[in-house]
């Protein structure tokens, strides 16, 4: 003997395909949505962390290239300089802070100043500033800046493990 099957409520055939036309075009749209979004949030974040690199040679390409890293979000730009016969620091200038910052990575301290808007250092003078500031301090006890809000991220993440000093 066999049993009839059970059968779902009593639904037309038009209806049923025209609610699964529904159902079909429902997923499908987010679908599309969903995909549209983490596109935009994929092409969102990789133009936010775009950094330009390059490397800056002297005139006529003489003396040491300067290598530079520029954020255009976060309006900085990064060099890396000599500090002494076999040692680098780190200059970055945060031109929304106006501010430019010093961290040798033989010493454990950071130094900083502020600059006029319309007067900004260049490299050169700016690391031998810097560079006669810490000398000057070695056998000094300077007070290190306490209140370390003023600087922007990337002198905050540039400073973060060592004392901070004002030039």
């Amino acid at each position: 003997r066999y049993t009839e099957s059970p059968r779902l409520p009593c639904i037309p055939h038009e209806l049923r395909s025209l609610l699964l036309l529904a159902v079909l075009v429902l997923v499908a749209l987010v679908v599309v949505n969903v995909t549209f979004l983490l596109l935009g949030l994929h092409l969102s974040e990789s133009h936010a962390e775009t950094v330009l690199r390059m490397t800056i040679h002297g005139l006529d390409g003489e003396g040491t290239p300067q290598q530079l890293a520029m954020s255009k979000k976060e309006r900085t730009g990064t060099f890396a300089v000599r500090d002494g016969l076999n040692a680098s620091a780190t200059v970055v200038y945060e031109y929304s802070e106006l501010l430019v910052g010093y961290r040798s990575w033989r010493h454990r301290a950071c130094y900083i100043t502020r600059v006029d808007k319309d007067n900004f250092p260049g490299l050169d003078a700016v690391t031998e500033t810097f560079q006669r500031r810490r000398d000057e301090d070695a056998g000094h006890k300077a007070v290190p800046l306490a209140d370390r809000s003023i600087l922007g991220t990337t002198l905050n993440i540039l400073c973060s493990a060592v004392p901070v000093f004002w030039v």
